[in-house]
């Protein structure tokens, strides 16, 4: 009889089933996905190609082959413009989405801990109507925001654009759910026989078990914060407020009596998605730790 080693038994196929290598089957599978990651690509090469040429090449060349590089040039005309309006509009956006972001996901964070760790009459109807919550587009409530915040003459402010951002019915959701599943009620009630209190026991012990679900909320909350446009095109008026996707459609308007702004707008949509590609590189190791730790508790 032979023996297999651990490796050799841990990798072996069950009986009855034909060991299987990739074969000829899986090409059509990876043709298929390489279509499609072209197909999603296209434009960000586009982008790409497009930021390195100058106006005059802009307007005369194809936009999928590149010209002379123009890209240094280009990016200083974009920083210089209008005294560097460019510059505040992304400190805009990061404030907007940054610290939106952060204080959304503490209270998505802080709502669903609650919701899955005391029982209180009415909890379910509560979650239930945050679920409503998720089910309600942004373009819905717009004009009602606008409504809310003209009666307290907060309109063109940072505040109007601010607080609406740092609600999360979706990020609640998804913070109960992993809460559930990664808080066990054994390490509360340890907690509570050594003396700690509640905030203790939230701030030390459950937003450590909970960070990889976190993390998630956060780069949720912050993507659709940054590309929020309608929310800021109806508040505000003040250009100094603008984020940087109200400030480069202000831009692309006036193309007709300004044609090197359709330079600059490009150029300035290529620089905007730089924070996204970052925040997603600095966090996605934690991302793919909640992913896994999701994979063995399931």
């Amino acid at each position: 009889m032979t023996l297999l080693t651990r490796t050799e038994g841990a990798h072996a196929p069950a009986p009855g089933y034909p060991r299987r290598g990739p074969g000829r089957s899986a090409v059509p599978v990876f043709v298929c996905m390489a279509l499609v990651a072209g197909y999603m690509l296209l434009p960000v090469y586009w982008l790409l190609v497009s930021a390195t040429k100058s106006q005059s090449d802009l307007v005369s060349t194809p936009g999928l082959l590149p010209a002379d590089w123009h890209l240094g040039e280009n990016l200083a005309a974009l920083f210089s413009r209008q005294d560097g309006v460019y510059l505040r509009w992304l400190g805009n956006s990061l404030a907007y989405a940054g610290v939106g972001a952060a204080v959304g996901t503490l209270l998505a964070a802080m709502a669903g801990y609650a919701l899955t760790v005391y029982a209180f009459k009415g909890r379910e109807a509560v979650f239930s109507v945050i679920l409503g919550g998720v089910l309600v587009p942004a373009t819905a409530l717009a004009l009602p925001l606008f409504m809310l915040f003209a009666e307290v003459d907060a309109t063109n402010t940072f505040w109007s654009v601010f607080l609406p951002s740092i609600v999360s019915p979706f990020g609640v959701y998804l913070s109960r759910i992993f809460a559930a599943a990664s808080i066990p009620v054994e390490v509360i009630e340890a907690a509570r026989i050594d003396g700690a209190d509640e905030w203790t026991i939230f701030r030390t012990v459950a937003l450590r078990m909970m960070s990889p679900a976190l993390v998630t909320v956060f780069l949720f909350q912050f993507v659709v914060i940054w590309n929020n446009f309608l929310l800021p095109l109806i508040m505000l008026q003040d250009e100094r407020l603008y984020p940087v996707t109200l400030g480069l459609f202000t831009w692309q308007s006036q193309t007709s009596r300004a044609p090197e702004l359709q330079t600059l707008t490009l150029v300035g949509a290529l620089v905007s998605v730089v924070p996204i590609v970052i925040t997603f590189l600095m966090l996605q190791r934690y991302w793919r730790a909640g992913l896994a730790a999701g994979a063995v508790k399931s």
